[in-house]
């Protein structure tokens, strides 16, 4: 997700194209292409902008129904039902040729990542083992990553190991909740409870949150591809 400003102007954007199974987009304003992996305009007056990133989740409906009571839903248009892609979309277009050779890089062309950038590093983590190993902990350049899967078993999300103001990494471990509630991690230098928002429940940290790290869900062969210098999470 990205804001849709740029040079100083708000942009509305259209799909152009497909360009190795990833969107081209071509603003109005300018008739700038843009890419949608990188949020790069790529040819046009604004050639080597960049779009910035807005933090955002990808969550199931239950989950997120059960973190956000009060939200709101875009419903489906009814003129434009047509033009949506069809509820086994997913399945068909595993089945697709893709058009990035990664044989040889230890994961399929279709398997699905958490591909982070940070620190001037790129790694992609394999969503299966981050659902199986949850919590995940590493360290990208001098940047501590903590990384869960939701009580969904299907959710995703990513933070900065630390408790803030505290500079030093903070270990985390995963424990039973409590009352039933969302707080099933520990950490080790305070012994509070932290749940899936990455916020302490309880203890002395409670109240406090950790800063969330923005990441894309993706093929890995398009993370690849975009991200040619990328690493593998394998432990």
């Amino acid at each position: 997700m990205w804001k849709r400003q740029a040079a100083g102007r708000t942009l509305t954007f259209h799909l152009a194209g497909i360009n190795n199974q990833n969107f081209i987009m071509r603003d109005e304003e300018t008739g700038s292409y843009w890419q949608q992996v990188s949020g790069a305009a790529i040819a046009g007056p604004l050639r080597g902008a960049r779009l910035e990133l807005v933090s955002m989740d990808e969550l199931s409906f239950g989950l997120w129904r059960q973190e956000s009571p009060a939200g709101s839903v875009l419903a489906p248009v009814a003129n434009y039902a047509r033009y949506y892609e069809k509820q086994d979309w997913e399945s068909e277009i595993a089945k697709a040729h893709t058009v990035v050779d990664v044989s040889g890089t230890g994961l399929a062309a279709r398997e699905i990542v958490i591909g982070i950038s940070l620190a001037g590093n790129d790694r992609a983590y394999p969503l299966e083992k981050i659902l199986q190993q949850s919590p995940i902990q590493d360290r990208m350049g001098s940047v501590p990553v903590l990384i869960l899967a939701g009580p969904d078993g299907k959710s995703v999300r990513a933070f900065v190991s630390r408790i803030p103001p505290q500079s030093v990494a903070t270990e985390f471990f995963r424990t039973s909740a409590a009352n039933g509630q969302n707080d099933a991690l520990m950490d080790s230098a305070s012994g509070s409870r932290w749940n899936f928002q990455g916020c302490a429940t309880s203890g002395p940290a409670q109240g406090k949150c950790l800063e969330s790290i923005p990441y894309l869900k993706d093929y890995w062969f398009d993370w690849h591809n975009y991200h040619p210098g990328t690493t593998i999470y394998s432990r």
